[in-house]
Order: C-alpha cells, then structure tokens, then sequence
C-alpha cells in the first residue's frame, strides 16, 4: 500500500470513487486505521469533547493538538494526516503560520481551518509557506455560540448562497481538501460538483467525494449527545476491524450516510 496523497484524493473524485476518512487522537488507533486503508486521518478538535470531557472545541490547545498529532504520526505509514487548528490559533495569518508551523513539525500533512471567504488571505500565505490546507464549511464547532448550538447551516437561501461562494472562494485562495458539516444533502450535492477539489462530508448527504466520523461515533462509544449523521458500525460487526472495514465499504457504495443520517 502506498502513501495517500492529495492528488490521489483528487484523482478518486474524478473516478467517481468514494472514500472513508475518519479521525484518530493516538498512535493505536491510527495504526489500526492506517492497516485497514482509510485513506486519511484527522487530528480533529473533537478530542476536546471525546477524550477530554469538555462540552465543545474551544478550551483546545495548538499545544495539545500538536501532541496528539505526534501520536497518530507515529501510528500512520500511508494515509494522508491532517490537524485541526484549534479556536482563536489563526485569527490573523501571522498567527496561523506560526501555529500550522507546529502541526507540520509535530507530523500533520495539511491543517484545518475552519471559515469562510474571510480565511482566503490566511489560505493564500499558508500555501506560499508550504503548508497544504483542507477548509471546513457549514457548521463550524468553533462557532458554536455564534450559531446558538450545534445546529444544521444552509436551511435557508442566503446562508446557502453565502456557504457556496465561501467554498469556490477558498477553492481560488488554495485549499486543496473541504469539509462539509451538517448542511442539507442538495447544498453538499451542488457545492460538491462546482468544486474541483475534494469534498469530505458529515451530516451532508452521501453525493459528496467522502465521509469523516468521529472514530467514537463510528463505534458506539459516545457519552451523551448522539449526532443524527453518526452509525455504530461496531454494533453491525461486533469487532472494531471489521466495523472500519464496513463503514469504508458503506461509503465507498454510497449506502452511507443513508436517509437517516441525513439533513435536508
């Protein structure tokens, strides 16, 4: 197996070939991933609420992410590692070349960040430093108070038009991956075929390029609050392999995300 890289992801759009990520916060887990081919591994912010307990992303450090980012490096030989920049670590470029300089250093391939056409000139200087960026569109968890709680984006008309010109904006400035979260299976659709880069969904319909899930939520292992676009591939298999296995094969046929996980 060889090493994922961008243009391979961007070659699977163009075939029409679905893929699986998911994320992973240690060296064991990464490496299970990495063995059963996921593709790509993302460091997400989420381990604020699933390994640490707190209630959202924000108490997240670029410190803390850097260290779980060595872990799953450790872990992983061939899928493409992707970080989070955690709350407040590019509120202007400056700060995000200094911050996304850790992530690398620490073994990430491309960083995530999460916003709009407001991030197009962070994109661009990140990209002349050499640093690969994947954007997040939609709801954004580090937004969620602006939101007023997690709550599903692009329900109305100007919101959707606003997160689809952000998409082909950050398109131009750079970004080389997107990220859907929790907007209605049309809106991902549409932005998904205008753009020529890939886009991974969750909680968007199953027309995008490819799914991520929280590896707990892709386990049944959630304390609490279970999303509407999760499954628990474990329940299906009964043994964690297996359970990656089929989630990858779900995706790559299209049968997940399947109506009930899904946002319209």
């Amino acid at each position: 197996m060889s090493k994922t890289t961008i243009n391979q992801l961007l070659k699977m759009k163009q075939d029409g070939q679905k893929f699986a990520t998911i994320t992973a916060y240690d060296a064991t887990f990464a490496k299970l991933f990495d063995e059963e081919g996921i593709p790509a591994i993302l460091i997400g912010d989420s381990l604020g609420m699933v390994i640490q307990g707190h209630s959202d992303t924000l108490p997240v450090t670029i410190d803390e992410m850097a260290y779980h980012t060595r872990c799953v490096r450790r872990g992983t030989s061939n899928a493409l590692v992707i970080a989070d920049l955690p709350f407040m670590t590019y509120a202007d470029t400056a700060s995000a070349c200094q911050n996304a300089a850790k992530l690398m250093a620490a073994g990430a391939s491309m960083v995530k960040i999460e916003g709009g056409e407001w991030l197009c000139d962070t994109v661009k200087q990140l990209n002349r430093n050499g640093i690969p960026v994947c954007g997040h569109l939609g709801l954004t968890p580090q937004s969620v108070h602006v939101f007023g709680g997690f709550r599903v984006q692009g329900r109305d008309l100007d919101q959707a038009e606003e997160i689809y010109r952000s998409a082909l904006a950050l398109q131009a400035a750079g970004i080389q991956l997107l990220v859907l979260e929790c907007v209605p299976a049309a809106l991902a659709e549409r932005i998904t075929k205008a753009l020529r880069i890939p886009v991974i969904g969750i909680g968007a319909g199953n027309a995008t390029d490819g799914q991520i899930l929280v590896m707990h939520d892709a386990f049944g292992i959630t304390s609490g609050y279970t999303p509407k676009f999760t499954k628990n591939f474990l329940a299906e298999t009964g043994e964690i392999r297996a359970a990656v296995r089929q989630y990858m094969a779900q995706v790559a046929d299209g049968s997940f995300p399947g109506p009930e996980q899904t946002f319209n």
